[in-house]
């Protein structure tokens, strides 16, 4: 087979395979990212197992929910893309949680001092009024976020060269919260270690991690994936870099 017919195939396969809800599964043995030390599902089973009502926001497809083992007598979740808000239906159904399909950039559709923990892993954007808005005071909010210039190797690989990122940094988040009637009790990054193994494995996480490459379809950027994958072959596995940081804030 043909470098150039060995990468047609790869990316026909993985434009073909679904991408909803916001597991990663399809990536397995093709593709690999380190996990940050402090285990954000085990530091919120840990909260949840002391809070009466709790909501997830962003849940994408309730993952991390479903598997907390000890869950508040209350425990809701949001989420903004139509696709992963019935896959979270169908997931967290089986463990008493509701699902609210909310607007993208809309408010939190819940009345003042209703959690006295909110969680998000990932948010694609935290309204830092709204999350104090919804917690009652001394609750919590708990939350691990996409850090400045994550994944940048595979956005330039696509993109060409970019200037440095603007936005997403620890500090801003931080300084947001605070700005909101929040106060930080603990501010943590981690840079970790990414690599795929074959063009098909990026196609797949382009196509779900939308933000890396905004606008993303193989027709657009089918010049720069057959560099990459051309590159794959030569020199092995493509690395890239992701950032995470741990957020957490007390209601005042």
């Amino acid at each position: 087979m043909t470098v150039e017919r060995d990468a047609e195939d790869l990316i026909a396969e993985a434009a073909a395979a679904p991408v909803d809800g916001w597991g990663f599964g399809w990536l397995a043995g093709r593709a690999t990212e380190e996990r940050p030390q402090w285990g954000y599902a085990r530091l919120v089973a840990d909260r949840m197992a002391s809070a009466d009502a709790a909501l997830d926001v962003d849940t994408g497809g309730g993952e991390v929910l479903a598997e907390v083992p000890r869950r508040p007598r209350l425990l809701t979740a949001t989420e903004a893309w139509p696709p992963n808000v019935e896959v979270a239906r169908r997931t967290l159904r089986r463990i008493g949680a509701s699902v609210v399909a909310v607007a993208p950039d809309g408010p939190l559709p819940f009345r003042d001092a209703s959690f006295d923990l909110v969680v998000s892993r990932h948010p694609v954007r935290t309204d830092w009024v709204q999350t104090a808005r919804v917690l009652r005071p001394g609750g919590t909010f708990l939350s691990q976020q996409i850090g400045a210039g994550t994944m940048r190797e595979l956005s330039e690989a696509m993109l060409g060269p970019l200037p440095p990122p603007a936005q997403r940094h620890p500090e801003q988040a931080a300084a947001a919260a605070e700005a909101a009637g929040l106060r930080v009790v603990d501010l943590r990054r981690a840079t970790l270690r990414a690599t795929f193994a074959d063009i098909g494995a990026v196609v797949w996480f382009l196509r779900k991690v939308i933000w890396t490459v905004p606008g993303f379809t193989v027709e657009r950027y089918r010049a720069p994936l057959g560099d990459l994958h051309r590159r794959i072959v030569d020199e092995g596995p493509f690395v890239a870099h992701a950032h995470r940081f741990l957020i957490e804030a007390t209601r005042t």
